[in-house]
């Protein structure tokens, strides 16, 4: 997305008999709270994370805030639960983009419920109706299998970490590892190899996972521009895709059809660098449905990023580098546009207002049983960040 230097923040863009109507979850880069704003933009309610740079947030279906992110101390809490990952690498892990330390579970006041700790996931995490969680982590693949993957830039022959690969794990509520699928064990490394553009230090980069109502893992990799299926009980592929089609795509999720949802960032592709939404069939490979925006190369983050479907064939798209929440009809119209007025300084990068993802939820959501959620009891918050009219 261009961004003039006099642009508005906060709600641009809002055609009321359209948009699908609730609260909108955003937990900006450049902060440590998370904050839930209203159809006018407005935040009316804020969670502030006073131990963890946050990455981003859901709302449980019990109605508490689960976050991912980077414990302030960014010392190791615990060994990982993979034999294969040593405290060795800890240094190399939290140079890498989704880095994470902990996972916590948050009631509507901040109180903490449930946290798990372990300075090896990253990116992403689901809860499941079990109540265990799905959470990737890295680990060091065998320098049998770094040594044939293919792809990425030439590293010196200097002393370097190994290469990481992901697992997904699925810890208990008491933080026991259940169960773990391999992914790195499933890619080919002639087949699926590394962007010829991107380090050798990790095959997949993992950013995100999802599950389907029969139990199966959605997952996306990153730097090697693939999507998959995993059997839940096989722990095998049953579906891969991406390849020539796909370009550092972010956020796969399962819709309710079968479908795969994606967000395709479009770096390192043989065209111009664009970004669009694509509802792909596993079934036949087809893309039944995808946005561009008009003129196509204005929609475009080359990293983080994500996608949501909503009521209606309704979809809300984070444009993560623009730090931009726009929400479209199926058929493309927007409906709803805000922009992040949360501004860092960070280096390498300057001034950014970046956002990892947004979530749409409706009005009757748990969590906001009996809540009283008006942007007046937060006005303050609001005049600073110039959301109030």
């Amino acid at each position: 997305m261009g961004w003039s230097v006099v642009r508005p923040t906060g709600l641009t863009h809002h055609r009321k008999e359209y948009s699908i109507k609730g609260y909108t979850l955003i937990t900006p880069l450049a902060g440590y709270a998370t904050y839930l704003l209203d159809m006018q933009g407005h935040i009316v309610h804020e969670w502030k994370h006073n131990f963890i740079l946050p990455l981003f947030a859901k709302l449980l279906p019990n109605g508490n805030l689960m976050v991912i992110g980077t414990h302030k101390s960014l010392s190791p809490p615990h060994q990982p639960s993979s034999e294969r990952t040593s405290h060795s690498l800890g240094n190399h892990v939290r140079q890498l983009g989704g880095a994470a330390s902990t996972l916590q579970e948050l009631d509507w006041d901040g109180n903490l419920i449930w946290s798990y700790d372990n300075p090896f996931i990253h990116h992403d995490f689901c809860r499941l109706d079990n109540g265990n969680t799905l959470i990737p982590e890295w680990v060091a693949l065998p320098d049998e299998i770094s040594h044939k993957v293919k792809g990425g830039r030439k590293r010196p022959r200097k002393q370097i970490p190994p290469m990481l690969g992901d697992d997904i794990i699925e810890v208990d509520m008491t933080g026991n590892t259940i169960s773990r699928w391999e992914t790195w064990k499933l890619f080919d490394p002639r087949k699926d190899p590394i962007c010829p553009l991107e380090s050798r230090s990790e095959w997949t980069h993992l950013n995100s996972v999802d599950q389907q109502s029969n139990g199966d893992i959605v997952i996306s990799c990153r730097i090697n521009h693939r999507i998959a299926i995993i059997d839940r009980q096989s722990k095998q592929f049953i579906w891969k895709y991406g390849e020539g089609i796909l370009g550092h795509q972010h956020h796969a999720t399962a819709l309710a059809n079968g479908n795969v949802q994606v967000f395709d960032n479009g770096l390192h592709t043989h065209d111009l660098p664009t970004s669009r939404v694509i509802e792909i069939n596993p079934r036949t490979n087809d893309i039944e449905w995808q946005y561009n925006a008009v003129p196509k190369t204005q929609f475009f983050s080359a990293h983080l990023s994500g996608v949501q479907r909503l009521a209606h064939g309704n979809v809300l798209i984070c444009e993560g580098t623009g730090g931009r929440i726009l929400e479209i009809s199926h058929t493309g119209d927007p409906v709803w546009e805000w922009i992040s007025p949360f501004l860092h300084e960070m280096p390498n990068y300057g001034v950014i207002n970046w956002l990892y993802r947004a979530y749409r939820y409706n009005l009757d959501h748990p969590a906001f049983s009996d809540k009283c959620l008006e942007g007046q009891a937060y006005g303050n918050l609001n005049r600073e960040y110039g959301l109030s009219k």
